[in-house]
């Protein structure tokens, strides 16, 4: 099965250019062209895997990166469709979190911490039901460093496509308030609803 790209209807952002939103998106699309490429052309080396055995490794671990980066920008947009809305500190995710953290600017503050680490990659709040508690991750390379099995709640990418137009270098502190400023916490606690049931 190839995949194929999604669409988002992105609203114009507070502190993230409508340029960086479309070279991200370009980006994202460049995820699922590769990862079909990549399946595609590993498929066809399998038929002598004997004589192709070390390009298909490659292929394989380049595979999860590409689709890694495709799944985790499928949660990366749609955080900003219908345009920012505060969490509803009432709602499942509002009262899980203040139940967890005490407030909700904990679990943010927490998420931005990560997200600020030196080098590229994204902070990522994840849900375990199991422990029935948040996680606050952090992946590198899209597809290292995930807690196995868990769901993402929410995606913030900190690569530097992400904010080196608008902010430069050095300005992930910037886009990362941008994010928050322009993030629709609905999406996220529909998320949480879903994981939940």
């Amino acid at each position: 099965m190839e995949y194929s790209g999604k669409t988002f209807n992105i609203p114009m952002l507070d502190g993230i250019s409508e340029k960086t939103t479309q070279e991200h998106l370009g980006l994202y699309q460049g995820y699922v062209k590769n990862f079909n490429t990549i399946t595609k052309l590993a498929g066809e080396l399998m038929s002598d895997p004997e004589k192709n055995g070390p390009a298909i490794a490659e292929l394989m671990r380049r595979r999860s990166f590409e689709f890694g980066g495709m799944r985790l920008h499928e949660l990366y947009f749609p955080q900003f469709e219908s345009g920012a809305k505060e969490v509803n500190l009432d709602g499942a995710l509002g009262s899980a979190i203040t139940k967890q953290y005490g407030k909700i600017d904990y679990c943010i503050a927490e998420i931005k911490q990560v997200a600020s680490l030196r080098g590229p990659g994204w902070s990522l709040l994840y849900w375990d039901p199991v422990a029935a508690q948040f996680l606050v991750g952090f992946t590198g390379e899209q597809h290292l460093g995930h807690f196995v099995t868990l769901p993402v709640i929410l995606a913030l990418d900190v690569w530097e496509h992400a904010f080196i137009l608008d902010y430069g270098a050095q300005g992930k502190g910037k886009y990362i308030d941008a994010f928050f400023n322009n993030l629709n916490w609905e999406v996220v606690d529909n998320r949480f609803a879903e994981v939940r049931s």
